[in-house]
């Protein structure tokens, strides 16, 4: 058994140098023994990812089968609401939310996955205002609501994804965002039913959030409140 004499670290038998500090290895009474088999890969490889496609196969085809049993249950069973829409409206969202994702998870597509999100959204409710017949509430209402919530998460992954943000400004982005959001959702509940806007609970959001983000603020620009932030909250 050798140890290096730099560092300490025990050595293989087949070991020339140090594997931790690449010092040579010298030792009379114990030469390195070429023959045996190295104590770990002498060759760098990479493992190939796995193949994901077996699972969304298994997911599209519960899905699929819980959506065409529903509807064919629904032909039998009528009822004064079209019951399956809901399920079958929530059963291409799941899809949408979770098969793309796992057949494509670069970076580059967080855009086109998101406009996804926002449409399977889009659709399942529409699919509710079918059964409903609410076209109204839905083309001026809950379809602005979901847009601008779509708008709300492409503000988040825009400024946050490309560059590394603190946790501070991160928190600061998502108080100060969603603050502004509930006034456009107020906007829009109050000019679909009165055909005005007169805010008002949303004032109280936004105030909070006002309260919450000058703390954060004062935080940020002062280098030792920030640092002893970091250092209580592990941030």
């Amino acid at each position: 058994m050798s140890y290096c004499v730099n560092c300490g670290v025990e050595l293989d038998e087949t070991a020339s140098f140090c594997p931790l500090c690449h010092t040579p290895v010298y030792n009379p009474n114990q030469p390195v023994n070429e023959a045996a088999p190295k104590p770990f890969p002498t060759e760098r490889k990479e493992v190939p990812p796995s193949s994901k496609l077996p699972i969304a196969i298994l997911i599209s085809t519960v899905l699929a089968s819980v959506a065409v049993c529903c509807g064919i249950l629904n032909l039998f069973l009528k009822t004064q609401h079209t019951w399956s829409l809901y399920v079958i409206g929530a059963a291409i969202m799941l899809w949408i939310w979770t098969v793309p994702p796992l057949l494509h998870h670069k970076k580059d597509t967080f855009r086109l996955q998101l406009l996804a999100d926002v449409l399977a959204i889009a659709v399942y409710v529409s699919l509710i205002a079918v059964d409903l017949d609410g076209w109204g509430w839905y083309l001026h209402l809950a379809l602005p609501i979901i847009l601008l919530l779509g708008a709300l998460f492409l503000f988040w992954g825009l400024t946050m994804g490309q560059r590394k943000r603190s946790t501070l400004s991160s928190i600061a982005l998502v108080i100060g965002s969603s603050g502004v959001f509930t006034l456009g959702v107020e906007g829009l509940i109050d000019g679909y039913l009165h055909g005005s806007w007169s805010p008002s609970w949303s004032l109280i959001v936004l105030a909070i959030c006002v309260i919450l983000l000058i703390p954060l603020i004062v935080i940020r620009r002062v280098p030792s409140l920030r640092e002893e932030v970091r250092r209580r909250f592990h941030m």
